[in-house]
């Protein structure tokens, strides 16, 4: 009988370990990347997501399930320490004195990419979420995973996942815009979007996708 990638992983099957990467590893650093807005950093984030999947594998229950939740929620976990970590950092160059500006003529041309600019306001307005409500509109709208899955990553109730998810999405249109005001831009509407019943669907999915 085939044992199941979790059990094998838990073994310490290197093979196992491999087979998680190739599935994970893509969907782990995009999903950091929209947390960082920093490739360098989410590479990094990457890197100990998974070096923390080995270290923890024997904390994994025996059986057939995914273990997809469970690595997004180690993902959670390292990026929420590198959260801490950027701060002390920025603190500790507050002390010194600035250093002299000098032009940067990457930022000038990333500035006129609309589509970039969306995304920068995007994720402020996203990082202006109380913790625990980012944690989920990131697992279940940026990553797609379903209530039951994001309730399994961060060890909460899916109603908990679905309640944080409802407030998160209330606010986010209105710092979206506020961001986008401060950058001197205007938000276009937004395409509607509806709750997706049930915990193997996605969270959300905006009309013109279903119609696709």
């Amino acid at each position: 009988m085939k044992q199941s990638l979790r059990v094998r992983l838990r073994a310490g099957d290197p093979e196992a370990f491999r087979q998680l990467y190739q599935e994970l590893g893509q969907a782990i650093y995009a999903h950091a990347y929209r947390a960082t807005g920093d490739w360098s950093a989410a590479e990094d984030a990457v890197s100990l997501t998974f070096l923390e999947v080995w270290r923890l594998r024997g904390r994994l229950e025996d059986g057939d399930e995914s273990v997809r939740p469970w690595v997004y929620g180690i993902a959670t976990n390292v990026l929420r320490n590198r959260g801490r970590a950027a701060r002390r950092h920025q603190q500790t160059l507050a002390r010194f004195p600035a250093p002299e500006s000098v032009p940067d003529f990457a930022d000038e041309i990333a500035e006129r990419i609309d589509d970039t600019d969306r995304l920068a306001a995007a994720r402020a307005a996203v990082s202006r979420l109380r913790r625990s409500d980012r944690d989920v509109f990131m697992l279940c709208v940026w990553s797609d995973l379903s209530y039951a899955e994001a309730a399994e990553a961060l060890g909460i109730p899916v109603g908990t996942v679905r309640s944080r998810l409802s407030r998160a999405r209330a606010r986010l249109l209105k710092l979206t815009e506020q961001e986008l005001n401060r950058a001197g831009k205007r938000m276009e509407p937004p395409a509607p979007v509806r709750q997706i019943q049930g915990d193997r669907g996605p969270a959300v999915r905006s009309t013109q996708e279903k119609a696709r």
